[in-house]
């Protein structure tokens, strides 16, 4: 499956019913011993932290999470009960929490709806309509306006063309047209830019980013920038951006939630724990190249304490 390239992975030898008796302990009477949660937590797959819940609650009639919420504080707290997190809910929690309350995450739906495949988003629709009985087009919808909208919509249908074989004599006619809509156009005509970026192949689209360039003399990105703004063009711009290479994306997501003064630890979270069972080594691969420095530097220069440690740990090692 294409989900080799995480960090972490199944841990052998398992035994869930034991590891809920050390959590137990560990947050059992004054103080709380966080090496061993942390240890545990990020060391266990998604799937295998599910078994030691129920197992926790099994033997001690009580709920791991609740107890990680009541023993924990801070970004520690955040980043262990986003770790218990079952994986097929975590990016409809997502989505729920930027389109819940006053003012909407823009940030989050931009980079969930860019970055994963038509069956993950197919998948998402799903699940956000069994666990919290509402229909995800319709919040988007109700929370955002124009042509931001639109093509959130247009990426929420995951009807995404099939990669197969690409069409020489549509790469270049799409290349035209996106000359033409932007570059060539006073004013921009941000529906072309929509339909073929959100419904176009991934292989067909990479090759007319090539085209596009030929013809124009201008990366597609920089042409995005001069044409758009606002959260369409950031939205665009993750498009294209992942359309390329999603790693490559997420290592940039990563490197600027860090980058500067202060840490959008939000971020930082959401993109560790989402891509740790996933393509986190690959991310941190990208992250060496493109930042000459190694993601796990980072980490350890710009944040502390637990959470440092739980970071390095899914981080997984050093690329220096």
């Amino acid at each position: 499956s294409q989900y080799t390239r995480g960090t972490v992975t199944a841990f052998a030898p398992f035994d869930a019913r034991a590891d809920a008796e050390s959590l137990r302990k560990a947050m059992k009477g004054m103080g709380t011993d966080e090496e061993t949660v942390l240890t545990v937590l990020t060391t266990r797959n998604n799937a295998q932290r599910q078994e030691i819940a129920s197992a926790f609650k099994t033997l001690f009639g009580r709920d791991l999470v609740d107890d990680l919420k009541s023993e924990l504080t801070g970004k520690f707290e955040t980043l262990m009960v986003s770790l218990m997190r079952p994986a097929h809910i975590f990016d409809a929690h997502a989505l729920k929490h930027a389109i819940k309350g006053a003012g909407t995450n823009e940030k989050v739906l931009t980079e969930i709806l860019a970055s994963r495949t038509p069956a993950e988003v197919q998948n998402i629709k799903q699940v956000y309509q069994q666990e919290y009985e509402a229909d995800l087009e319709d919040k988007i919808t109700g929370e955002t306006s124009g042509h931001f909208q639109r093509l959130l919509v247009v990426l929420l249908q995951a009807n995404r063309d099939p990669d197969a074989g690409v069409d020489e004599a549509l790469v270049e006619q799409d290349a035209q047209v996106l000359f033409r809509a932007g570059e060539l156009k006073w004013g921009t005509d941000e529906e072309k830019f929509i339909t073929i970026l959100g419904t176009r192949s991934i292989s067909h689209l990479r090759r007319v980013f090539d085209k596009y360039m030929t013809i124009s003399g201008f990366q597609i990105e920089e042409t995005i920038d001069r044409e758009t703004s606002g959260d369409l063009e950031k939205l665009l711009l993750a498009v294209v951006k992942c359309i390329r290479s999603v790693p490559a994306y997420f290592a940039e997501t990563l490197y600027y939630s860090m980058k500067g003064a202060g840490t959008d630890d939000d971020t930082l979270i959401r993109v560790m724990v989402s891509r740790s069972e996933v393509d986190l080594l690959d991310i941190r691969r990208e992250f060496r190249k493109n930042f000459a420095k190694s993601l796990y530097q980072m980490i350890q220069k710009d944040t502390s304490g637990d959470y440092r440690k739980a970071l390095l740990l899914l981080c997984g090692g050093d690329d220096d």
